[in-house]
């Protein structure tokens, strides 16, 4: 029987190294008094904050002196939270770190309220006066940028405090989903038996054998079925919550705050989901490829994460996914190359699934910390390329950290998707040139598709369900999980016209926590838009190029992310990035129909 270790079994070269935040958890527990402590501070400053420019200067120094080190607390909480969601020593770790950043958030929750009492001319005459606030002068910016939307000291103060319970919905659904839920164990057409995780379904989904395809897309849909009422309540509080925040802004939708909070214009979400749903043709035409690959009259839902070379695909150890990762960064630099090679020596990343693992994978850490990459390696193309997306994400923090004060650093998302699939592109780009393998060569050009169909079309695909979600909401309707079911199906049918769509698949929307993280998911279909133009320019320009790209990435958060991108020589506001991904997207499908004899 196949079956999923518990994390005391794994070599810990395979772990992160989470003691180079604390040595242990009595460390963790002294710096989280320590800290707790120090908040008292920050509320000394409360209406004193434009009382002269040496004040607001000591302010913002012990502000940044405070929240890093709350920082470093939850950071360490949330990573051991995440090794196994059974221990609950972990599980109350995370909470009382997310109270204590709720805490320390609340503490100076007026200074927002009261530099905006300022216009921008009294703000340059504080910076004449104090030249050590210049280093500010984004962040002045953007303070003032949002007046209209700020609310007074005592109401920002309030909504500080309910942080940590706002969040409710999401905490809820991460814990039924990872801890809680237990998928059947099914047999495979072998003999053996595996039991179904979060981690390993699309996998499973990716198998040769079709009808074990469609056991285990029934088996895992019938366990959500199981909880529908419960992650329906979950994920409706979540969206009221989102927009009853934005209204408490005086934003008019959700979606319109969501998108200032990075100062990305609106259009760029419509452009979003205008153009993909002009080019679905090339999506459908995947489906096509992907229904005369296995033979089948008709495509079923089972079939759509299947290989278009109709097997597994060759096995890829973690060890070989990282020699060819580092060498398929190359075009951005030694540097850059170097950097990245002894991340993966220094134990940035956890990389085997373990019982009571979240699901998925992500890159964390802090301005103070060295990056940590959560995976859950199943050797394969799939984490072979995830693994490069997250270590796009850790050079990027890494690149911004180095260049930037700690209030310049942290880079809005929008941004950060553009990093991760750049490395992606660039290890495509390298496989195909470099590798003699030819069933390696076909299985990376199907996983590049896979990956522009799961990001390009796919995000945009939640991104219009979350947008129709929360504009039912604020037109004052009800959702149900009918409603999702309903919604989610349609565009399910609209995306995958050519494939048969069941009862089944319209339950999709609850195994996705991206829809709580309040109008994320659109950032991964435009990020993989930028990426493709970037690595474009790069093999057009050479180092020239690159240097933008790393020059964008070094800014962090010290300009706006339209701008950022601007720097590496992308306009996002413009439908053309997208348009000519959908290009890139086309002319791979060419290859890939060509090689396999499809059309």
């Amino acid at each position: 029987m196949s079956s999923v270790p518990e994390r005391s079994d794994i070599d810990e070269k395979y772990k992160w190294d989470l003691d180079s935040i604390y040595a242990d958890d009595e460390e963790w527990e002294a710096a989280y008094e320590d800290v707790a402590e120090r908040i008292p501070e920050l509320e000394a400053y409360e209406g004193r904050v434009t009382e002269d420019p040496e004040t607001l200067l000591e302010l913002l120094e012990t502000m940044e002196s405070v929240l890093r080190e709350v920082s470093m607390v939850a950071s360490y909480a949330n990573l051991r939270s995440s090794e196994d969601t059974r221990n609950q020593e972990y599980q109350a770790q995370a909470s009382r770190s997310e109270a204590l950043a709720s805490k320390a958030r609340s503490a100076v929750s007026y200074l927002d309220p009261e530099l905006q009492a300022l216009d921008r001319d009294e703000i340059q005459a504080f910076i004449d006066e104090e030249p050590a606030l210049e280093a500010y002068e984004h962040y002045f910016d953007d303070v003032l940028r949002t007046k209209e939307h700020t609310r007074s000291a005592e109401v920002e103060e309030v909504l500080a405090d309910l942080s940590d319970v706002t969040g409710a919905s999401s905490d809820i659904y991460s814990m039924l989903a990872n801890a809680d839920m237990e998928f059947p164990t099914v047999q495979k057409p072998d003999g053996s038996t595996v039991e179904i995780t979060q981690g390993n379904f699309t996998k499973l989904q990716k198998h040769p054998d079709r009808e074990f395809r469609r056991t285990v897309h029934e088996e895992f849909y019938d366990r959500w079925a199981d909880v529908r009422n419960a992650v329906g309540t979950s994920l409706k509080n979540s969206v009221k919550k989102d927009v009853k925040t934005a209204r408490i802004r005086n934003y008019e939708t959700a979606r319109e705050a969501a998108l200032d909070g990075p100062n990305v214009p609106v259009e760029v979400y419509d452009n979003l989901l205008e153009t993909v749903r002009d080019n679905l043709n090339h999506l459908h035409r995947h489906a096509e490829l992907k229904r005369k690959a296995i033979g089948a009259d008709t495509l079923q839902m089972w079939d759509l994460y299947v290989s278009l070379t109709g097997d597994h695909g060759p096995e890829i150890p973690y060890e070989q996914a990282k020699e060819y990762i580092i060498e398929a960064v190359e075009p951005l630099g030694e540097a850059y190359q170097e950097r990245m090679a002894a991340g993966l020596e220094d134990r940035w990343v956890d990389v085997y699934e373990n019982r009571g693992k979240r699901a998925g994978a992500y890159s964390a850490g802090t301005y103070d910390t060295q990056p940590f990459i959560m995976m859950n390696y199943q050797d394969d193309a799939a984490s072979m390329f995830t693994l490069a997306h997250e270590l796009g994400h850790s050079m990027h923090s890494e690149l911004a950290n180095d260049a930037q004060p700690w209030h310049d650093a942290s880079y809005d998302i929008f941004t950060a998707e553009v990093a991760s699939t750049v490395n992606e592109t660039l290890l495509t780009e390298y496989l195909l040139e470099n590798v003699d393998d030819d069933e390696l060569r076909m299985h990376v050009l199907d996983e590049y598709l896979e990956r522009f169909r799961s990001t390009l079309f796919r995000q945009t695909m939640f991104a219009d369900f979350e947008l129709q979600i929360h504009d039912i909401v604020e037109d004052d309707g009800a959702l149900t999980p009918d409603r999702f079911d309903q919604l989610y199906g349609d565009l399910k049918s609209t995306y995958y016209e050519p494939a048969e769509t069941d009862d089944s698949i319209a339950r999709e929307w609850m195994r996705i926590p991206h829809f709580y993280y309040n109008y994320y998911v659109y950032q991964y279909a435009t990020g993989i838009s930028a990426a493709a133009a970037i690595v474009e320019r790069i093999r057009e320009e050479g180092e020239d190029a690159a240097v933008d790209y790393r020059e964008a990435l070094s800014l962090g958060g010290s300009e706006y992310p339209i701008d950022v991108l601007q720097t590496a020589g992308v306009d996002m506001t413009d439908p053309e990035p997208i348009e000519d991904a959908m290009s890139v997207y086309s002319e791979f499908l060419d290859e890939a129909a060509a090689l396999l004899d499809l059309e």
